[in-house]
């Protein structure tokens, strides 16, 4: 029985030209600079990024060390996808919020949008006189109310309760639920929506 003979990519060298172009680009790096930092000659580089020649190791051991990658990442012919980062910055502008009618109540948006429907917070700002009417949510909905200044009134079903700054309540909002702020100066809360599962 005859043996397959092999795919000629099976005999093909790693293409390092298409990575090596793909991350001096991704580290805005001149073919000057990237020479400069490696060691090897800009004609060289050149002819490797347009697949014109093949690079010995040692050349490929100094690419990668100039670009700061492992030499398996340049001879893998695809530059690996970049880690994810440690910490996720939303700028202010980037916050969605949600404004009442009137203007006197401000919602931010603080939690995640994949996380909506499970666990949600907010910062609550509510101006003289403005007020958050709030219909019932699903059945088993809680909610967390903490006010970080300024003092705020909470109505839930026939119940209510007065909170000043650094006070807590916590409360079933499977039911209308109301929050307003009824003195003469601007008021700001914490509240923190929790899902049933």
């Amino acid at each position: 029985m005859a043996s397959k003979k092999p795919t000629e990519t099976q005999n093909e060298p790693p293409r390092v030209g298409d990575t090596l172009a793909a991350l001096r680009q991704a580290r805005a790096l001149s073919l000057d600079e990237l020479s400069r930092k490696a060691g090897v000659s800009k004609s060289m580089l050149s002819q490797i990024e347009r697949a014109q020649a093949n690079p010995t190791v040692a050349v490929v051991w100094r690419l990668a060390n100039a670009l700061g990658v492992p030499i398996a990442e340049l001879l893998s012919g695809a530059p690996a996808a970049p880690a994810a980062p440690t910490i996720t910055l939303v700028p202010t502008q980037a916050t969605p919020s949600l404004r009442g009618p009137d203007g006197l109540c401000e919602l931010r948006i603080l939690g995640p949008v994949e996380m909506a429907g499970q666990f949600e917070w907010y910062e609550l700002r509510l101006q003289p006189g403005g007020v958050l009417d709030s219909q019932p949510h699903e059945p088993g909905t809680r909610e967390h109310l903490t006010v970080a200044s300024g003092s705020m009134e909470l109505q839930v079903a026939d119940a209510t309760q007065k909170l000043k700054t650094s006070e807590t309540a916590r409360y079933p909002a499977d039911c209308k639920h109301t929050i307003r702020n009824s003195t003469k100066t601007a008021a700001s809360a914490w509240l923190v929506v929790i899902h049933p599962n």
